[in-house]
């Protein structure tokens, strides 16, 4: 394995506290304790210089983003709003949320009008296109408010498979958050991608959607983020984040 030491670059306490990881003094104490790796290759001395154009850092196995030019976002995205930048029908769109932002950021992923809740927006077009790639199977979180009292067993029918017009889906988890006689409160885990999958999944099983929201992307949360609202995901979470696609 190489040496990552660049004579001519950057101390590496200096980069990570640049990157947000903490305070010089904390970040000296990362890399003396061996928690930080370099290229692969864990480092402990506290004179290491990198290139931060194009080291590949790690700190306690989460990548740390080095290159400032590079944003991820999560929106909280309302109802009636479609997932575009512009719409040439004149529909509400995703420019309005992001117009402070001096980046060209385009959405990873979409969620249908009728569908509120997190939809990441980046300009990493590697990150963005890990996570829209299947072979990732990053998990995608919704809470579903669905006509009828769900029955016991459909978590087991919906781990199982349902076999819909494109094909057979499986469902990664299950929950039943409330139930009455004229509705339930339903959340739902899986990975898949298709267009209206959740909609489609859960019509198919007889409890069609009233209500859907997207609560979770792999490691980032929506958590209290309201509607119309924007967060920079970033240190430990877009660390998370990068590692669940690989980076």
């Amino acid at each position: 394995m190489s040496d990552p030491h660049v004579p001519d670059g950057v101390r590496l306490q200096k980069v990570l506290a640049a990157a947000g990881v903490g305070s010089r003094r904390a970040c000296e104490a990362l890399i003396a304790a061996g928690r930080v790796t370099v290229d692969g290759r864990t480092v402990r001395e506290l004179g290491v210089r990198v290139d931060p154009t194009v080291a590949v850092v790690h700190v306690d196995g989460l990548r740390v983003q080095l290159d400032d030019s590079l944003v991820t976002l999560a929106l909280h995205k309302p109802v009636g709003v479609v997932s575009t930048m512009e719409d040439d029908r004149g529909r509400p769109s995703l420019a309005q949320y992001v117009a402070y932002r001096p980046e060209r950021l385009f959405h990873v992923g979409r969620l249908d009008a009728d569908t509120s809740g997190l939809l990441l927006l980046t300009n990493d077009g590697e990150l963005a296109h890990r996570l829209t790639h299947p072979s990732w199977e990053v998990t995608k979180t919704y809470l579903a408010t669905v006509e009828g009292r769900v029955p016991r067993g459909l978590g087991r029918r919906l781990r199982a498979g349902v076999e819909l017009a494109d094909g057979p889906v499986r469902v990664d988890a299950f929950t039943v958050k409330e139930a009455t006689a004229a509705g339930s409160l339903v959340e739902v885990v899986l990975h898949e991608g298709r267009n209206h999958i959740v909609r489609r999944l859960l019509a198919e099983v007889g409890h069609p959607v009233t209500r859907l929201s997207r609560t979770r992307i792999g490691p980032v949360v929506l958590g209290t983020l309201r509607p119309g609202s924007t967060r920079v995901v970033a240190g430990r979470e877009l660390g998370a984040l990068m590692q669940a696609v690989g980076l």
